[in-house]
């Protein structure tokens, strides 16, 4: 499969590679006239899954994910895109 980026990170301590197959952001207006939170503040929305170091799929690492997992990965996926868009 073809990834927008791979990234290295890591879950549950066990070094692994991020596929990212979709990404998009929206910067927040930062304006009293937004029509939401969201319109204000902005956000992006990311799907992805985690593979080994090779590059394929890892489901079993993917159960060990916590919520702050999920957090820290979709951190460094809107870092790591946004820094290559500049």
């Amino acid at each position: 499969m073809t990834y927008l980026a791979e990234i290295d990170s890591k879950v549950a301590g066990i070094p692994c590679r991020i596929g990212v197959k979709h990404f998009y952001s929206v910067r927040g207006s930062y304006s009293y006239n937004a029509a939401s939170d969201m319109d204000y503040y902005g956000y992006s929305d990311s799907d992805w899954e985690v593979l080994d170091r090779r590059g394929r799929p890892a489901t079993w690492l993917e159960r060990k994910l916590t919520k702050e997992d999920r957090q820290r990965i979709e951190e460094e996926i809107e870092k790591t895109i946004t820094e290559e868009a500049y």
